[in-house]
């Protein structure tokens, strides 16, 4: 799919569009909120669906809106088909939805299925049933060795992955206690699911994002994992930058049948996709997981995790391209998201993390496959350094204020103005404390200037839709200077050129098309890359 220059219509029956979509990711939290509550919500997203279709992208990724106590904003979900009222009712996401279509965009949104809500009604009944109960059947419950908990696992938020009950059981939660993991053996969980997703379908979704879909499945054994896993992330290391192969909680075998299932379901709906949260590391894991009745989709990090640097990029880029090469599925691209740094803070911060980030963006959508972008990207935001009382990221609490968790990626995006609120809010304060200083970042005060990152990314996202010199699914390297990349888009002739060096270096041959800084036309100057036609 692609709205062309006069129509912002979605091509009804363009059942791949989403192989080389662009797609925006809406932390419903903090994008806009229309009542004054400080929390962005389901009608503040749909007063800016007229500044996305001007950004071009080409469908939203929206996170959990479902009914939750909030415990992990959201992921724990206590109802899977209604809204909470914290972001509106059905009623406002059918109006979100539709003022969407009507600007040409397609509407993903997140599915949770490893876990629910420790307040959803199923786990309530289960804690107030027997063991070996049915009730508890649907979830990981188990007994424990004497005092102890059934095994050495621990939780992706710190702390053990085991809680137990009053009769002495134990229950699994691989996140927060708040979150306990559903057992995929049994068949009431994989009916509801079914349910779950022909709801959102028969209301006009166009597809799901599943969290966690490496974790679903649990080996039956219940076995240990590697002590040296549980020092790494005490250590604040990445929990999914570690070998899973190795490691019992994650990519475990039965995932691919429930993928499976929820394929079958998807494709009875024309034109809908399902996308991955897939952190594995090795390729040939990851390529199972895109098989041709799996995801459409799977997320691959490793350009979001590589160092700013051509050696690491090129790898990352190879090794994205490799995963995929025999499934038949394009691969995907993202440079950031609701869990991780900003990619402005990642790359070095201030005026040099933001050149980094504006050339990376190019990088990216140069490359074939879709691309997933994160709100507040395109406005060149940084991560920002938030007080100990505003933390509210579970990790901050079950690491023992170790580990200062997600909150600094997900303050609420500045609009317009001169001062906190920045048009996020009518009301006097966000979820989040947003900085003094953003004024100069805010979607207005970039959206006429030309040289502004919401300008480039305009630039960027239109002419990666509109030149034919984006044509064709491969790439090819070609030699660039020590510190720099080069690579042409096969079929369209797109050359992409990027100097991670600090001094200027000679750029390819080729006509300008676009480039992410100061360009003089015979060097590409530090942390910049160029757009280049024959």
């Amino acid at each position: 799919m692609r709205r062309g220059a006069a129509s912002s219509t979605l091509v009804i029956g363009d059942s791949t569009w989403w192989r080389d979509a662009v797609f925006y990711q809406v932390y419903v939290r903090s994008f806009a909120d229309s009542n004054g509550d400080g929390i962005g919500d389901l009608e503040g997203i749909t007063s800016r669906i007229g500044y996305l279709d001007l950004l071009g992208v080409d469908a939203l990724w929206l996170t959990p809106f479902y009914p939750s106590p909030m415990a992990d904003h959201g992921y724990d979900v206590a109802d899977p088909r209604d809204v909470d009222p914290l972001f509106g009712d059905l009623a406002a996401f059918e109006r979100l939805l539709a003022e969407a279509h009507a600007h040409g965009i397609r509407v993903t949104i997140d599915l949770v299925p490893n876990h629910t809500s420790a307040q959803h009604p199923w786990f309530t009944t289960a804690l107030a049933s027997p063991p070996g109960s049915k009730e508890r059947e649907r979830y990981i419950f188990a007994e424990g060795n004497g005092s102890e908990p059934p095994n050495n696992w621990v939780s992706a938020f710190g702390g053990p992955a085991w809680t137990r009950v009053p009769d002495g059981q134990w229950y699994l939660h691989l996140f927060a206690p708040e979150q306990p993991d559903l057992n995929w053996d049994n068949p009431e969980v994989r009916a509801d699911m079914e349910r779950t997703l022909r709801f959102w379908l028969e209301h006009g979704v166009d597809g799901f994002r599943i969290d966690v879909a490496h974790g679903m499945a649990k080996p039956p054994t219940l076995a240990d994992m590697d002590p040296r896993i549980i020092e790494a992330q005490r250590r604040g290391e990445d929990v999914f930058a570690t070998d899973l192969r190795t490691d019992p909680r994650w990519d475990n075998e039965g995932v691919h049948d429930i993928h499976r299932g929820i394929r079958k379901v998807v494709e009875e709906y024309q034109g809908t996709v399902t996308v991955g949260e897939v952190c594995v590391h090795d390729d040939e894991r990851f390529a199972r997981y895109v098989r041709p009745d799996e995801l459409h989709l799977g997320f691959n990090f490793r350009l979001l995790q590589a160092e700013f640097g051509a050696e690491p990029m090129r790898a990352a880029i190879e090794h994205t391209l490799a995963a995929v090469q025999d499934t038949g599925a394009p691969p995907t691209w993202t440079l950031s998201n609701h869990d991780v740094s900003r990619e402005v803070t990642r790359y070095g911060g201030g005026e040099l993390g933001r050149a980094r980030a504006r050339a990376m963006l190019l990088v990216e959508l140069a490359l074939p496959g879709a691309v997933f972008l994160y709100n507040g990207a395109e406005l060149g935001l940084p991560d920002v350094d938030l007080p100990d009382w505003a933390l509210q990221d579970p990790r901050w609490e079950r690491s023992g204020h170790t580990q200062r968790g997600r909150d600094a990626c997900r303050v609420p995006l500045p609009w317009e103005g001169e001062a906190p609120g920045y048009g996020f809010t009518p009301g006097e304060r966000s979820w989040l404390p947003m900085p003094e200083h953003w004024a100069g970042l805010t979607a207005a005060a970039q959206l006429e200037d030309p040289d502004s990152t919401l300008s480039l990314y305009r630039k960027a996202i239109e002419l990666r839709h509109t030149d034919p010199s984006f044509a064709g699914t491969e790439i090819e390297w070609y030699g660039a200077p020590e510190g720099c990349l080069a690579f042409r888009r096969k079929g369209g002739g797109l050359t992409c050129a990027l100097n991670t060096t600090g001094a200027p270096v000679p750029r390819p041959p080729g006509k300008l098309l676009l480039a992410s800084g100061p360009f003089d036309g015979d060097e590409l100057a530090p942390n910049t890359a160029v757009w280049l036609t024959a």
